[in-house]
């Protein structure tokens, strides 16, 4: 299905068709070539069509990048319009991570059909999520074989330190930027994942944005968009 947003043909992929996960797909303009990917994870209770506004600002600086836009693959416990990547109704750290893992499973097969159908390989491929979507982009990015272009996180956190180090793979670099005054996230997330990258070898640079709660503010967008074009 094509609809047009703030002037941008924005192309929606419906679940039975090519991919396992219903996606907004934001595309080159029409005769230019897709050469990189930027894969865009929503927060809880939202979904890809949320999380695309990024790409209406980025799009003009990357011409040749399409950005996918997936929904969770369940939807959200406490906004059943909006999906959710993993359930946070019980606070149980083990439920949550074992929830977790089941959503990369998905996660990592929508991947395997982007890049088989956009002939991409994972140094062409930027992880980029928010919140919950961020918590997924680390796991995600960081267990694959092969290190993808870049991970940027907003406003999340690592799930499960002690999993993530045995299950760690590559070294994939990573930007996490974070709200001073965000009360869903606290931004104590921020310097504790900072730490943990750091430990196990990954490159990491963080910003913590001043006077800023748990959303994606413009000075983020661009500290985001400036990484981001010098790594895919």
């Amino acid at each position: 299905m094509k609809v047009l947003l703030n002037g941008y043909q924005i192309i929606i992929n419906l679940f039975d068709m090519k991919f396992c996960l219903d996606a907004t797909f934001i595309k080159p303009e029409k005769g230019i070539d897709v050469s990189n990917a930027i894969v865009l994870f929503h927060g809880y209770g939202g979904d890809g069509t949320d999380i695309s506004m990024l790409s209406l600002n980025w799009k003009r600086f990357m011409p040749n990048t399409i950005f996918i836009c997936p929904n969770g693959h369940e939807p959200c416990a406490i906004n059943p319009s909006g999906y959710q990547w993993f359930d946070l109704t019980q606070n149980n750290p083990q439920y949550i991570l074992e929830q977790s893992l089941k959503a990369e499973k998905k996660i990592n097969q929508f991947l395997d059909e982007i890049k088989k159908e956009y002939k991409l390989k994972n140094d062409k491929i930027c992880l980029l999520g928010f919140s919950q979507g961020c918590m997924m982009s680390i796991n995600v990015g960081l267990t694959s074989n092969e290190s993808y272009s870049c991970i940027v996180g907003f406003s999340g956190k690592i799930i499960d330190k002690e999993n993530l180090k045995n299950r760690k793979k590559n070294s994939t670099n990573i930007l996490l930027i974070h709200g001073d005054l965000d009360d869903i996230v606290p931004s104590t997330h921020l310097l504790e994942a900072k730490d943990f990258l750091i430990r196990n070898n990954v490159s990491i640079e963080t910003h913590l944005i001043k006077n800023s709660g748990h959303h994606i503010p413009i000075e983020a967008s661009s500290i985001a968009l400036n990484y981001i074009l010098k790594k895919i």
